[in-house]
Protein backbone atom coordinates (compact mmCIF):
# COMPACT_ATOMS: atom_id res chain seq x y z
CA UNK A 1 0.00 0.00 0.00
CA UNK A 2 1.20 3.50 -0.83
CA UNK A 3 2.84 5.24 2.17
CA UNK A 4 0.90 8.46 1.57
CA UNK A 5 -2.41 6.58 1.74
CA UNK A 6 -1.25 4.81 4.91
CA UNK A 7 -0.31 8.16 6.46
CA UNK A 8 -3.70 9.67 5.59
CA UNK A 9 -5.53 6.66 7.07
CA UNK A 10 -3.37 6.72 10.21
CA UNK A 11 -3.88 10.49 10.56
CA UNK A 12 -7.65 10.04 10.38
CA UNK A 13 -7.61 7.29 13.00
CA UNK A 14 -5.46 9.38 15.33
CA UNK A 15 -7.67 12.41 14.68
CA UNK A 16 -10.83 10.51 15.65
CA UNK A 17 -8.99 9.23 18.73
CA UNK A 18 -8.06 12.81 19.64
CA UNK A 19 -11.63 13.99 19.03
CA UNK A 20 -12.95 11.23 21.28
CA UNK A 21 -10.46 12.15 24.03
CA UNK A 22 -11.36 15.83 23.68
CA UNK A 23 -15.11 15.18 23.91
CA UNK A 24 -14.62 12.81 26.87
CA UNK A 25 -12.43 15.34 28.69
CA UNK A 26 -14.83 18.20 28.02
CA UNK A 27 -17.75 16.00 29.04
CA UNK A 28 -16.21 15.03 32.35
CA UNK A 29 -15.45 18.67 33.10
CA UNK A 30 -19.02 19.58 32.16
CA UNK A 31 -20.38 16.93 34.53
CA UNK A 32 -18.32 18.20 37.46
CA UNK A 33 -18.10 21.95 36.87
CA UNK A 34 -21.47 22.73 35.29
CA UNK A 35 -23.77 19.96 36.50
CA UNK A 36 -22.13 19.79 39.93
CA UNK A 37 -21.52 16.02 39.91
CA UNK A 38 -18.57 15.32 42.20
CA UNK A 39 -16.23 12.71 40.66
CA UNK A 40 -15.57 9.51 42.60
CA UNK A 41 -12.10 8.07 43.14
CA UNK A 42 -12.24 5.89 40.04
CA UNK A 43 -13.48 8.82 37.96
CA UNK A 44 -10.38 10.77 39.00
CA UNK A 45 -8.12 7.92 37.91
CA UNK A 46 -9.88 7.80 34.55
CA UNK A 47 -9.42 11.56 34.17
CA UNK A 48 -5.71 11.14 34.90
CA UNK A 49 -5.43 8.97 31.80
CA UNK A 50 -7.98 10.74 29.55
CA UNK A 51 -6.85 14.37 29.89
CA UNK A 52 -3.27 13.77 28.67
CA UNK A 53 -4.62 11.83 25.68
CA UNK A 54 -6.33 14.98 24.42
CA UNK A 55 -2.98 16.80 24.46
CA UNK A 56 -0.65 14.00 23.35
CA UNK A 57 -2.80 12.96 20.39
CA UNK A 58 -3.14 16.57 19.22
CA UNK A 59 0.64 16.99 19.31
CA UNK A 60 1.03 13.84 17.23
CA UNK A 61 -1.28 15.13 14.52
CA UNK A 62 0.51 18.32 13.47
CA UNK A 63 2.70 17.21 11.76
CA UNK A 64 1.79 13.55 11.79
CA UNK A 65 4.05 11.57 14.09
CA UNK A 66 3.14 7.89 14.11
CA UNK A 67 5.24 7.46 17.25
CA UNK A 68 2.45 9.20 19.18
CA UNK A 69 0.74 5.80 19.24
CA UNK A 70 3.60 4.51 21.38
CA UNK A 71 2.79 7.12 24.04
CA UNK A 72 -0.99 7.26 23.73
CA UNK A 73 -1.76 3.55 23.65
CA UNK A 74 -0.51 2.82 27.20
CA UNK A 75 -2.54 5.76 28.53
CA UNK A 76 -5.65 4.51 26.76
CA UNK A 77 -5.05 0.91 27.83
CA UNK A 78 -4.58 1.72 31.50
CA UNK A 79 -7.58 4.06 31.42
CA UNK A 80 -9.58 1.26 29.81
CA UNK A 81 -8.68 -1.07 32.68
CA UNK A 82 -9.81 1.49 35.26
CA UNK A 83 -13.09 2.14 33.49
CA UNK A 84 -13.73 -1.57 32.96
CA UNK A 85 -13.25 -2.09 36.71
CA UNK A 86 -15.55 0.88 37.38
CA UNK A 87 -18.23 -0.50 35.06
CA UNK A 88 -18.07 -3.94 36.68
CA UNK A 89 -18.34 -2.26 40.06
CA UNK A 90 -21.29 -0.14 38.89
CA UNK A 91 -23.23 -3.21 37.76
CA UNK A 92 -22.49 -5.14 40.97
CA UNK A 93 -20.04 -7.72 39.61
CA UNK A 94 -17.42 -6.62 42.14
CA UNK A 95 -18.14 -7.16 45.85
CA UNK A 96 -18.56 -4.15 48.12
CA UNK A 97 -15.43 -4.93 50.14
CA UNK A 98 -13.31 -4.37 46.98
CA UNK A 99 -14.78 -0.95 46.24
CA UNK A 100 -12.34 1.96 46.56
CA UNK A 101 -15.18 4.45 47.03
CA UNK A 102 -16.27 3.39 50.49
CA UNK A 103 -15.98 6.93 51.88
CA UNK A 104 -17.12 10.12 50.22
CA UNK A 105 -18.59 9.97 46.73
CA UNK A 106 -19.83 6.46 45.80
CA UNK A 107 -18.52 4.74 42.66
CA UNK A 108 -21.97 3.41 41.82
CA UNK A 109 -25.56 4.40 42.37
CA UNK A 110 -27.93 7.06 41.16
CA UNK A 111 -25.28 9.79 41.24
CA UNK A 112 -23.32 7.95 38.55
CA UNK A 113 -26.12 8.14 35.97
CA UNK A 114 -26.60 10.94 33.50
CA UNK A 115 -30.22 12.11 33.61
CA UNK A 116 -31.02 8.95 35.57
CA UNK A 117 -30.62 6.80 32.45
CA UNK A 118 -27.09 6.61 31.07
CA UNK A 119 -24.36 5.31 33.40
CA UNK A 120 -21.32 7.60 33.34
CA UNK A 121 -18.89 4.64 33.67
CA UNK A 122 -20.26 3.31 30.36
CA UNK A 123 -19.52 6.63 28.66
CA UNK A 124 -15.95 6.42 29.86
CA UNK A 125 -15.71 2.77 28.84
CA UNK A 126 -16.92 3.62 25.35
CA UNK A 127 -14.43 6.48 25.00
CA UNK A 128 -11.41 4.48 26.15
CA UNK A 129 -12.46 1.48 24.05
CA UNK A 130 -12.86 3.61 20.91
CA UNK A 131 -9.50 5.29 21.45
CA UNK A 132 -7.72 1.99 22.13
CA UNK A 133 -9.18 0.24 19.09
CA UNK A 134 -8.46 3.18 16.77
CA UNK A 135 -4.87 3.44 17.98
CA UNK A 136 -4.36 -0.31 17.55
CA UNK A 137 -5.69 -0.04 14.00
CA UNK A 138 -3.41 2.93 13.27
CA UNK A 139 -0.45 0.98 14.65
CA UNK A 140 -1.15 -2.01 12.39
CA UNK A 141 -1.53 0.30 9.37
CA UNK A 142 1.77 2.03 10.01
CA UNK A 143 3.82 -1.18 10.24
Amino acid sequence: MNQAIVNIAAWRLIFVSWLTALIASAGSLFFSEVMGLVPCVLCWYQRIFMFPLAVVLLLGLHPLDIKVIRYALPLAGIGLLFTLYHSLLFYGFIPEDLQPCSKGVPCSGAGMELFGLLPIPLLSLAAFLIITLLLLKARTLSK
